[in-house]
């Protein structure tokens, strides 16, 4: 079908076996193990994985008290790969490593 593109007419909900394999291998779930310091980088075009998921991972990872900072890219989908963001991105990354590290 290509990028960015689902067959709509195939979908069907998810059985309760698959959403409890969803769950189990979700991030939110896993929630009260995390301890890092955590960089997160949201691509707000992202077509792959809804921005609003990394948002809700952010607040409540800031919720537990973990260190966490969140950089949003308005003009970017699931790579990071515009120039001007790559790059801030990196830089931000290098800051990360440097204060938590």
């Amino acid at each position: 079908l290509g990028s960015g593109r689902y067959n709509f007419s195939d979908f069907r909900a998810p059985s309760k076996e698959e959403l409890g394999i969803m769950w189990d291998k979700s991030p939110i779930a896993h929630l009260a193990h995390v301890k890092a310091p955590t960089l997160m980088a949201l691509g707000m075009k992202d077509r792959r994985v809804p921005p609003s998921q990394g948002i809700e991972y952010y607040h409540a990872l800031r919720a537990k008290e973990v260190p966490t900072k969140l950089l949003v890219y308005e003009d970017c989908d699931h790579a990071i790969d515009l120039v001007v963001s790559e790059a801030d991105f990196w830089v931000n990354t290098k800051q990360w490593f440097d204060q938590h590290l």
